[in-house]
């Protein structure tokens, strides 16, 4: 080993081991915020331990999703507005979850970057926080990694990692039949999907991030980085209520792409059009970009962030239960014997 009086530190190397250490200590309150029944200790340690009977479970499955923001944290970055796109990290795996019947129950993050700045990911992990409070999961850990050469100054990466649960013989999808009623949840705007066009969108336009927004109050920047609308508590009300035979999160690809993903084998979907209405965000988008509608819905999710199919009888009394958890419901389809999404009436 050297002795020489000016050997190299890890820090001279541009990784700051105390910032991470502090860091740590920002967010323990915010992660202890998230505890529910179930975590059996807080952030620090090697790994995180979850008790399955603790949080009520007798014979469970678990389930696992993971995902990322995507290109809707370069807005983000540019604006420097922070405190949502951890909602949307969330959002963006526990949807998915509850899309199986599962219940979330614990998350972990990954925050990689250039160079730690304890202020801007502080405000990040707060926003994941909020989400995982949101959605009753608990912020168990994750890792903050600072590499510097691989990451532009300023420049961050997000991903998430969600664990969930059913007792076994609960999941979704199941029992879907010709007959069946589509319900679509409304979604906040864009949610985290399309934003690599958005941004495209946007540069056309010639309005700068921070610009009054075209379609609504405040910034441009800002009202294209509303989260993604979380759907757990309403979608698990209306799995225990019954009648819940599938849940489609609507993410890329759109309707197009995702509800088939809830459908089995020789059955299909037709979906009304003009059952609702574009979200003013996504209709501004649409005649910037003067979008083809078939080009609209397999890109974005054209104001319906969820749909849950149900059955005939108990598509009144599942309107209620999801109104009941302030989703906006419409009714927008049905599904049939075929294949696919085939679709009548037009946007509006």
């Amino acid at each position: 080993m050297s002795t020489r009086p000016n050997g190299l530190t890890y820090a001279d190397a541009g990784v700051d081991i105390d910032a991470g250490n502090a860091l740590v200590d920002r967010i323990k309150p915010a992660a202890a915020a998230t505890n529910r029944p179930g975590v059996m200790d807080g952030l620090g340690g090697f790994g995180a331990m979850f008790d399955l009977k603790a949080a009520g479970y007798s014979d469970p499955i678990l389930v696992a999703a993971t995902d990322g923001v995507g290109t809707k944290l370069r807005i983000a970055i540019d604006t420097g507005i922070l405190d949502t796109v951890g909602i949307d990290l969330v959002a963006m795996c526990v949807n998915d979850l509850v899309c199986q019947g599962a219940e979330p129950l614990f998350f972990l993050d990954y925050f990689a970057t250039g160079k730690l700045d304890i202020d801007e990911a502080a405000a990040v992990v707060a926003g994941i926080a909020e989400g995982c409070k949101r959605s009753n999961s608990a912020l168990v850990g994750g890792e903050t990694a600072e590499m510097p050469g691989m990451y532009a100054k300023g420049d961050f990466d997000l991903a998430g990692f969600s664990v969930g649960a059913m007792e076994r013989g609960n999941n979704l999808p199941a029992g879907v039949a010709e007959g069946d009623v589509l319900l679509g949840l409304a979604s906040s705007g864009v949610h985290s999907n399309g934003y690599s066009l958005v941004r495209k969108i946007v540069e056309h336009s010639g309005l700068a991030w921070d610009a009054p927004s075209p379609f609504g109050d405040g910034s441009l920047g800002a009202a294209l980085l509303a989260p993604t609308r979380l759907y757990v508590r309403s979608g698990l009300a209306a799995h225990r209520a019954g009648g819940l035979h599938a849940l489609a999160h609507i993410t890329g690809g759109g309707l197009t792409e995702n509800l088939p993903r809830a459908l089995p084998e020789g059955l299909g979907a037709t979906v009304d059009l003009s059952a609702w209405s574009l979200p003013p965000v996504l209709r501004w988008l649409a005649d910037q970009a003067g979008l083809a509608e078939a080009e609209l819905l397999k890109t974005f999710n054209c104001g319906i962030g969820m749909v849950a199919i149900v059955a005939p009888e108990r598509a009144d009394e599942l309107t209620r239960v999801f109104a009941d958890h302030q989703e906006s419901v419409t009714r927008i389809g049905t599904v049939h014997k075929g294949a696919g999404v085939t679709y009548r009436g037009a946007l509006k």
